[in-house]
């Protein structure tokens, strides 16, 4: 791989910083179900996963039944609170800019989840319209199911093995390495924790930053580094 053909992107918590407020939206609806449990360790056993998902694994460990409209009023909730509060992660900008590649994001929020935060953050633009919802394309299999990152690189006609994707997530990195994919993990969010770095290297993240504006540099060391 001489220059990486195609840069995917993941969302939350790697382009803007709202892995830490959805959190705080659904564990403390979650309290009202008589679920308790705190946002930092919501946020690192679950981060990268659908909603859905989360609240199939809660119900099995807890026997809790969530009323029918418990997700539409957690959603509803989570995209009041992005709309107004998420912010870009620190270097998000610049990195984008400094990137030549084509590029993409992959994520497992949905378009309209997508579109109102990086909207808010004036990031939209820079990847429209190759913005990928899990649940919306494909076979809409969400993280850690590769098809995301599949569907990605049909899109751009690209080898999975020629793009380099970042994701701050073991799920999203173990989904890209499926794939296929090189894996870039990231732990600037303010979700990160104790032990994350050494979480995405052992999911298979060939290198871990906490920085975007490294990203950029690390693209280019991959290509060097690649054995292809």
């Amino acid at each position: 791989m001489a220059e990486p053909l195609l840069v995917i992107f993941d969302c939350d918590g790697v382009l803007v910083d709202s892995e830490i407020i959805a959190a705080a939206v659904e564990t403390a609806m979650l309290q009202e179900q008589g679920i308790e449990i705190e946002a930092a360790d919501f946020a690192t056993r679950f981060a990268g996963l659908t909603w859905p998902t989360i609240m199939a694994r809660l119900a099995e460990e807890t026997g809790t039944r969530f009323p029918k409209d418990f997700a539409a009023r957690v959603d509803a909730e989570i995209d009041r609170r992005l709309e107004s509060e998420v912010e870009e992660i620190p270097g998000a900008r610049e990195a984008i800019e400094r990137l030549t590649q084509p590029r993409c994001i992959c994520s497992n929020s949905s378009t309209h989840r997508l579109e109102l935060m990086l909207d808010h953050v004036g990031l939209w633009d820079a990847f429209a319209p190759h913005v990928f919802s899990a649940t919306e394309v494909g076979t809409k299999k969400g993280k850690p199911a590769p098809d995301v990152f599949l569907h990605a690189c049909e899109q751009f006609s690209v080898p999975p093995k020629a793009s380099i994707v970042i994701e701050d997530s073991v799920h999203g990195v173990a989904g890209a390495v499926a794939a296929g994919c090189r894996v870039v993990g990231f732990t600037g969010g303010r979700h990160s924790y104790a032990g994350h770095a050494e979480s995405l290297a052992e999911a298979g993240a060939e290198t871990v930053i906490s920085r975007l504006a490294d990203f950029p540099a690390v693209v280019e060391a991959l290509a060097i580094w690649s054995d292809a």
